[in-house]
């Protein structure tokens, strides 16, 4: 079987993350569940255990040496988010606690601030909760009205009637790539529709952005959300960017310290971006500890990055259909070039949950559930699925792995 070129040695990485080294059940771990959270390696570990060891102290107004080394790691960590993304400037990062909460803060924000009753936004139908239930929030509060893009018979977006869709609308809000079906969304022609509608376009990036070259001045996203854990960094930090325009005219999400620059009696005057949005003590560490994921994830390469997980989804699609041919369906596109490393799929009509736990016996891990897309669920006429994902650590043995581990769970069942 003809795979394509793979720049990256996944076996060999797999050394720089200690939890790959580890059993279960007495096998050698075999981790698919990335698309949940990624794995961690030492440089980031390291980092953060530094942070707590040597410069343990609160950010920003401490004139002592060791809180002046701790601003200037976070602030560093900052720069590095910027340029990863290829925003213009560190006022446009926002560290949050995690992509949902930096969706809320737009929704809450941003759309409190500048929408009406009967005001309409725009949303696909493969989004995940934390990109629905904001606005849904909207919908109740303020009276806000929903339209939503469509799917085709492979899982894309169907673009048919986008037009239509966003003329009068106020915000295009879209996941760059599906944590169910593993679509890539084309975000470019989604943000110049919206900008030619006179919407905003907001981006939820949490699949995208580990895993291929992000640029938001290319993608033309107004708002890009993304999280840590899900790139080699910690849970506990997320990124909120935003263009500064808007940002600067967005009231702030949340009160107290670090975000005002004064408080009197009759009231108080915002900090300067990012700080206006970034309410008390952050997670220092953890920013820290993104910082240095992101170092990693440039030592790598994120083309590498993708071009890997091109030669890795071509290899998984091709050996489960031809081990197990019509008793297993695989959600999404079929093509490894329109899709990333996210495989939720039905096997021999069994239970989503009795599949992952017999896979745990096997020490392969995946996911089992709605994935937080319920929506997306219903509209393919199921409750849940198994979902095995993959990153720049896994290889062709992981894949093979989850193969006969799923053959064994057939015949487990066939008993």
């Amino acid at each position: 079987m003809a795979v394509s070129t793979d720049p990256i040695d996944g076996t060999r990485l797999k050394e720089q993350f200690p939890l790959l080294s580890r059993d279960v059940h007495g096998k050698p771990i075999v981790y698919l569940d990335s698309a949940a959270t990624s794995q961690k390696p030492l440089s980031v570990l390291k980092a953060m255990d530094d942070y707590y060891r040597t410069i343990n102290s609160n950010v920003h107004r401490g004139v002592y040496m060791i809180a002046e080394e701790a601003t200037n790691r976070m602030e560093i960590a900052r720069a590095l988010v910027r340029d990863f993304i290829g925003a213009r400037s560190s006022t446009e990062i926002i560290f949050t606690k995690n992509a949902t909460e930096s969706l809320n803060m737009v929704a809450q924000s941003w759309g409190r601030a500048n929408l009406s009753a009967g005001d309409v936004v725009v949303l696909s139908h493969m989004e995940h909760h934390a990109n629905i239930v904001p606005w849904h929030m909207l919908v109740a509060e303020i009276g806000i009205q929903l339209r939503w893009i469509p799917l085709d018979a492979e899982g894309r977006l169907d673009l048919t009637d986008l037009d239509s869709l966003l003329d009068g609308a106020k915000v295009l809000s879209v996941t760059a790539m599906s944590n169910v079906l593993g679509t890539m969304n084309p975000v470019r022609t989604l943000t110049d529709a919206a900008r030619k509608a006179g919407a905003i376009s907001i981006i939820d990036g949490c699949q995208s952005v580990p895993h291929s070259a992000t640029n938001v001045q290319e993608l033309g996203a107004d708002f890009l959300a993304f999280s840590g854990h899900k790139m080699c960094g910690p849970t506990g930090i997320g990124v909120l960017y935003g263009r500064e325009e808007l940002l600067e005219a967005m009231p702030p999400f949340l009160g107290g310290g670090e975000m005002i620059r004064d408080v009197r009696l009759d009231g108080f005057t915002t900090n300067d971006l990012p700080w206006k949005f970034e309410a008390g003590t952050p997670p220092i560490a953890e920013i820290i500890g993104l910082g240095a994921a992101v170092e990693w994830l440039n030592g790598v390469g994120m083309d590498n990055v993708r071009a890997h997980e091109i030669a890795l989804t071509e290899y998984t699609i091709s050996t489960l259909q031809e081990r197990f041919g019509d008793r297993i369906h695989i959600h999404g596109p079929s093509s490894p070039l329109e899709r990333g490393g996210v495989f939720s799929f039905d096997f021999d009509g069994l239970h989503p949950h009795d599949i992952s736990q017999v896979l745990d016996q096997h020490a392969v891990c995946v996911r089992a559930g709605h994935h937080c897309a319920k929506p997306l669920m219903k509209l393919l006429g199921i409750g849940a699925t198994a979902r095995a994902s993959v990153y720049v650590y896994n290889d062709t043995a992981d894949i093979d792995a989850l193969a006969d581990a799923l053959d064994a769970t057939g015949a487990f069942f066939t008993l």
